[in-house]
């Protein structure tokens, strides 16, 4: 894979979301970097809230990143005027939304029909591709109906087959089986499959399924808008401790994950033990003198109550519960 060349790749990439509210603004991804070879399958995984969303559409170049650079096909998106990243989108990456994102006044047939429209497909082509497609993922008898009279899976099919009807380089994918029953999603992952392993198409798929993440070549874990960690196909969604390798970054960043920052005591001073290559060992220096550290009682994000458990994660908004000092 290393050798292929690369087709999507963002660097330093941050995204702050202003706010008038108390707490000011909020960071939504801070510095991440990613690299996405042609052919390749990346799943991005984490906690609801982590910014999964927003780093798909800044890579997609759907929202301006507040800082860094974005570059589709060796192309620097950040610099591209509108008409020209219009048609840069078009030959090259296609979208799966989590809503669907349906026209409206469009039947189900002219909602895939008509990306090949705007590339100037004959009105007749383009139905008839629209139509094979629709088939193959078993919706053509819904063929005239409005999204309105659609179920929520057959609108998440009809988006499918209207971002694979291009036959794209890259599909950027937000939990594209999210709204699918189980034999559909099966059909679906195996259509990915095919593009993914004979038509060399590259997928960026943000996704809480284990049988998403599966169909990934690799799975990028995401916390609090930084990378922290990577892990393979034996991905288990349901716990992310098991089999991850953590990621430092170009500047040297490391970023803990909650529990491992917990079982190591907690933020603090560290000194640097043992080092060679491949291996370095972190010794606690003075985390006595910041006081005893224990868990948020409370969702810094929300304000949920954690009263006595010892939940990890937000279970209202998904962000990451923090180690604060104790009150004495």
């Amino acid at each position: 894979m290393s050798d292929k060349p690369t087709i999507l790749e963002a660097e330093s990439l941050y995204h702050v979301y202003e706010s008038k509210a108390e707490d000011g603004n909020v960071v939504a991804l801070r510095g991440l970097h990613v690299n996405v070879k042609a052919g390749e399958a990346v799943a991005v995984v984490g906690p609801s809230g982590s910014g999964k969303s927003t780093l798909l559409k800044c890579l997609g170049g759907l929202m301006k990143p507040s800082a860094g650079k974005v570059s589709l096909d060796g192309k620097n998106m950040t610099r591209l005027t509108g008409l020209e990243l219009v048609e840069l989108r078009q030959k090259t990456v296609s979208f799966i939304f989590q809503e669907g994102n349906l026209l409206p006044h469009l039947s189900a047939l002219d909602n895939v029909a008509q990306p090949l429209r705007h590339q100037k497909v004959s009105p007749k082509e383009a139905k008839r591709r629209a139509l094979e497609l629709m088939t193959e993922l078993g919706i053509e008898h819904r063929a005239k109906g409005l999204p309105s009279m659609l179920s929520g899976g057959e609108q998440q099919r009809v988006a499918i087959a209207r971002a694979l009807i291009t036959n794209p380089r890259l599909i950027l994918a937000d939990e594209p089986t999210g709204a699918l029953d189980p034999i559909t999603s099966r059909e679906v992952l195996k259509l990915f499959k095919d593009l993914h392993e004979n038509q060399n198409v590259a997928f960026l798929l943000v996704t809480h399924s284990k049988e998403v993440a599966a169909f990934a070549d690799r799975s990028l874990e995401l916390r609090d808008g930084r990378f922290v960690a990577e892990h393979g196909t034996d991905l288990d969604i349901e716990n992310l401790s098991e089999g991850r390798e953590l990621i430092i970054d170009d500047l040297g960043t490391v970023t803990l994950p909650p529990d491992i920052l917990t079982q190591i005591g907690g933020p603090g001073r560290y000194s640097v033990g043992e080092m060679e290559s491949g291996k370095l060992s972190l010794l606690g220096e003075s985390i006595s003198s910041m006081g005893e550290l224990v868990l948020a009682s409370s969702c810094p994000a929300c304000n949920h109550d954690y009263a006595d458990s010892d939940d990890q994660l937000c279970p209202v908004c998904g962000a990451s519960r923090p180690m604060v000092e104790a009150q004495k």
